[in-house]
């Protein structure tokens, strides 16, 4: 099996990809069947951003390693056959600024847009082209893919989705008016675009996957399936079992 292993600038995850490439090979990504990240959920994140296509099995030397399976040197070739497959389609940002310019990215977890001064956010919520909220004042809002529903938009208290669940999580942050609204589910198939109200006095920034634009005046935002992210995880350890796992700790 032709290997290309990556690895974050941690001691620990360097030494790693020394060890594993010493005993397994490594070949460069053009000519690998398989991209072996070692670090935490954040490389991973940038694993995916810049290599579509090949599939990629990660081990935890980082931190949370929500994304990542257990780290052991042995038998990997083996592991990654065996490993279970879990396709992720990122979000597709559009993002208009006060200076008359467009900005695109792509986001694994989730676009947010966040506050970018003392005061609260005020923001226009449309989905599909028909307005949903008029105005929402708060410190942002964000939308999340069902692989990043347990990250930050767990932390601003929105659902956890099922890899299945053709969903997206639409989550408010510290809202203020109306103050009991804490969100929706959208279909994966909807556009949701979002209008800043008030953006002098109020600024307003977005974020793909920390890809940040500033002085934004409207996002828009729907799910690119015409691209698709591999990621592979050792049996009974796949996403889809972490997702449900994480509702019971």
């Amino acid at each position: 099996m032709k290997l290309h292993f990556i690895a974050s600038s941690t001691e620990t995850a360097t030494t790693a990809a020394q060890v594993l490439s010493a005993r397994y090979g490594h070949v460069p990504v053009r000519e690998a069947e398989v991209i072996v990240a070692l670090g935490g959920d954040g490389l991973m994140l940038s694993v995916m951003h810049q290599n579509r296509g090949l599939p990629v099995y990660g081990m935890n030397r980082g931190t949370v390693g929500f994304l990542m399976n257990a780290y052991c040197e042995d038998d990997l070739p083996a592991r990654i056959r065996a490993a279970e497959e879990t396709v992720i389609n990122p979000l597709a940002m559009t993002a208009g600024t006060t200076d008359g310019h467009e900005h695109c990215a792509l986001a694994i977890n989730e676009v947010s847009m966040l506050r970018a001064g003392p005061q609260a956010a005020r923001l226009r919520i449309s989905v599909n082209g028909r307005m949903r909220l008029e105005e929402l004042i708060c410190d942002g809002m964000l939308l999340s893919t069902p692989a990043g529903s347990t990250a930050y938009n767990y932390s601003a208290n929105g659902p956890i989705l099922p890899l299945g669940s053709d969903v997206l999580a639409l989550t408010a942050i510290a809202p203020f008016r109306p103050r009991r609204w804490r969100g929706a589910i959208l279909p994966k198939s909807a556009t949701v675009r979002i209008d800043v109200l008030d953006p002098d006095k109020r600024p307003v920034m977005a974020d793909a996957d920390s890809r940040g634009v500033d002085s934004v005046l409207w996002v828009e935002i729907r799910s690119e399936n015409s691209i698709s992210h591999c990621l592979l995880f050792d049996p009974g350890h796949g996403l889809e079992e972490r997702l449900i796992r994480e509702q019971f700790v």
